[in-house]
């Protein structure tokens, strides 16, 4: 393998439990190495760090692997994956779900990869050109692990640009009849479109702040505002709303959510297909309000440079989502920006209250669930923000 070497106290981070090292704090980026391969990584005066990816055309340098300077090999991502997989196993018994993320990238020691199980299907995406160039050997892993129907790379994430890598999704192993799988979580059922939904195919992360909707929605007139698949709405249908407004710029995903309503036998529900931003102005027009109103919106920001614009957003969408919440009603509220701190996201909250002359008591807060660990020397793998306020007069 080749050898790189950091400039004189870049190792301090690393030797903390960090697993990125940046182009900066290299002491040459030679362009010799193609991206993606496996190098052995010392500090400035020869300490081995270990071994990992390396990319001269990322900002993210080296992606370590192993401070032990094993080599990404079958023996390797079996360990990797098997060792994730039993941490889920204790986490979610079969009869309580049959969808969770087994391979949350860095947090389970495997930088740039997530691997996420829906029932007999599996579905993949890498963000570096070094786990690109292990996919194949990943997806023979896969197979002996679970025996999968099918396998899905979903490889479009824009981040993938910052590798130099190019854009797709493809079908490794069974067909587009196989990437729809019916699976259910805390006793609702969702019908999964695997190769054609968001990300993986279906949002995950918000699991157990869905089961503390279902607590705030007995008898309520519900909007839930970027609905997706509908998880957040039918869990609050499932707890008693006496209506359900769902509201979905892609008619794809309004499809979707309003066959899961159906798939559970829930009938009082209306959808809204349009942009989410102008349809909540439209309802504050009219006057309209909601018991429990709902903003689950995609990030709006993928660099720091462009937090502010971000946070301008954020307000005026929890602006708009309190000026239909009633008065004693419930606003549930959150952000998947990872570079919008807790911090930034619940000073935006406040802020919209103060514009929309609400008063806002926050009664439960919450991240990501247990399937997406944070690994505290790192919190980049730390991004879910959720709240749920109860909104009076002010």
């Amino acid at each position: 393998m080749h050898e790189l070497y950091l400039k004189p106290g870049e190792h301090r981070r690393l030797f903390k439990g960090h697993l990125w090292s940046f182009s900066n704090e290299l002491q040459s980026l030679p362009r010799d190495i193609a991206a993606g391969e496996t190098v052995r990584l010392f500090t400035h005066d020869r300490k081995p760090v270990g071994t990992g990816f390396y990319n001269p055309q990322s900002l993210i340098a080296f992606r370590l692997l192993s401070r032990k300077s094993e080599l990404p090999d079958e023996g390797f991502f079996t360990r990797k994956i098997t060792e994730a997989l039993s941490l889920r196993n204790k986490l979610y018994p079969s009869g309580e779900t049959n969808a969770f993320r087994v391979v949350h990238g860095e947090s389970d020691g495997l930088p740039g990869l997530v691997i996420d199980r829906f029932s007999d299907a599996v579905v993949i995406q890498s963000f570096s050109a070094g786990m690109d160039r292990h996919l194949p050997l990943i997806c023979d892993v896969l197979t002996q692990l679970f025996r999968p129907a099918c396998i899905i790379i979903r490889n479009e994430s824009v981040l993938r640009e910052l590798e130099g890598i190019p854009l797709y999704k493809k079908i490794v192993h069974g067909d587009e009849r196989d990437a729809v799988q019916t699976i259910h979580d805390a006793g609702i059922s969702y019908k999964a479109h695997l190769f054609e939904g968001h990300k993986t195919g279906f949002f995950l992360d918000q699991r157990e702040n869905r089961r503390m909707v279902r607590r705030l929605s007995g008898d309520a007139d519900t909007l839930d505002v970027f609905t997706s698949d509908g998880g957040f709405g039918l869990n609050a249908l499932q707890g008693g709303a006496s209506a359900l407004t769902m509201v979905d710029i892609s008619a794809g995903a309004l499809e979707r959510a309003c066959a899961n309503a159906d798939l559970n036998g829930f009938r009082t529900y209306t959808a809204l297909n349009g942009d989410a931003f102008e349809i909540m102005q439209r309802l504050v027009s009219e006057r309209k309000t909601f018991d429990l109103v709902i903003l689950d919106p995609p990030s709006f920001t993928k660099s720091r440079k462009n937090l502010p614009k971000a946070l301008q957003a954020y307000k005026k969408l929890n602006r708009l989502g309190l000026e239909l919440t009633k008065n004693g009603g419930f606003l549930a509220t959150a952000s998947c920006s990872r570079h919008a701190s807790e911090a930034d996201f619940l000073q935006a909250v406040q802020h919209a209250s103060r514009t929309a002359g609400k008063h806002i008591r926050m009664v439960y807060k919450n991240s990501q669930p247990a399937d997406h660990p944070v690994l505290l020397s790192m919190p980049e793998t730390s991004y879910l923000k959720f709240a749920c306020f109860y909104v009076t007069e002010g």
